[in-house]
């Protein structure tokens, strides 16, 4: 989630569990906690471009880490902020425990991916409820953690975890809705899928992507999980095959190496990017959710040695306005 997402979180638990003369420091260190482990996105290699992959999500996210991560944030936000405000440094810790805990477990609400059993497995857990930005979650949280804040009611703050219980089991109703129109679109085309996902789009739980795995290619399609549920037909790409799609790479570099890595971050959902020929997309995300047009790829260079690295590039210029298609889709009778 967003860093604002994350400390606002961060902020409710603690508070809720504070007293009315605590709720402000509660929150406040709560914040600051509750973004903490994200700073894991410092961990980062000029030689190696893919290396930022295996770490963001990874032990600062694992549920064995919350406890190490807390007091590494009480230890600064105490000697910062705590004794300031008139903490002892256990209270610190626990209000900066308590805003850690909340962040990886919203992170894997979302879509990406998040490592919770680190180091006994590296399974990316991925409950996809909620799109990594989604004011309609984060603005009703921020606004009950300033006000009890502000008012010293940490019921104000219990308000707010309420609202993001809420509209987590309101996204995952959601998911399966869109699940099952997946499913049956699926059926009407004949096909019987490997696996099938559906994700939320950008900033709403009101309309997802659907992707789904046959032998042989990925498809892609949007739907509107609601009262009023619509299909908005997508496109398909064959499954990235690398013998058959990059027959000049050779199978011991690096490259192939980091096609693998690329593959095992995408939760496989790899193909060759039909425009750029070198380049292997991640076709879980983009910005229209009917649309094969990756936020993220890998791209490979045929005279790289056999030590080089495959470069990761981002991709955020689709030449459409995409916010404005997907309000269409989001309100289209």
């Amino acid at each position: 989630m967003d860093p604002i997402t994350q400390g606002a979180l961060g902020a409710a638990l603690p508070q809720s569990a504070s007293n009315a003369r605590l709720a402000g420091s509660a929150g406040l260190l709560g914040f600051f906690a509750g973004m903490a482990a994200d700073l894991d996105v410092l961990i980062r290699s000029s030689e190696d471009p893919l290396l930022f992959l295996e770490y963001h999500r990874q032990f600062t996210h694992s549920l064995l880490f919350i406890p190490i991560g807390g007091a590494i944030c009480a230890l600064v936000l105490h000697a910062v902020l705590g004794r300031r405000r008139g903490l002892s440094l256990g209270q610190s810790w626990l209000f900066c425990t308590l805003g850690y805990a909340t962040h990886a477990l919203l992170d894997s609400c979302t879509t990406y991916g998040t490592m919770l059993l680190w180091p006994f497995s590296d399974q990316r857990f991925a409950w996809n409820t909620i799109s990594i930005i989604d004011p309609l979650f984060t603005v009703p949280l921020l606004l009950a953690v300033l006000l009890a804040a502000r008012l010293k009611r940490p019921s104000i703050a219990r308000c707010g975890l309420a609202w993001a219980l809420i509209y987590m089991g309101l996204g995952l109703l959601q998911r399966e809705a869109a699940e099952e129109l997946g499913w049956q679109l699926a059926a009407d085309r004949g096909h019987t899928p490997v696996r099938l996902e559906a994700k939320p789009s950008f900033a709403n739980i009101l309309v997802w992507k659907v992707v789904y795995e046959t032998s042989d290619r990925y498809y892609v399609d949007a739907v509107r999980a609601s009262l009023w549920p619509r299909v908005f037909p997508g496109d398909s790409v064959a499954k990235l095959v690398v013998d058959r799609d990059l027959p000049w790479l050779n199978p011991d570099s690096q490259q192939a190496r980091d096609i693998e890595r690329f593959r095992w971050f995408s939760n496989g959902y790899i193909a060759k990017d039909p425009v750029y020929a070198n380049r292997v997309m991640d076709i879980r995300y983009s910005l229209l959710p009917n649309e094969i047009s990756p936020l993220w790829s890998i791209e490979l260079q045929p005279d790289a040695g056999r030590w080089d690295h495959a470069l990761y590039r981002t991709h955020r210029d689709t030449g459409t306005d995409s916010a404005s298609l997907l309000w269409e889709m989001m309100t289209r009778p």
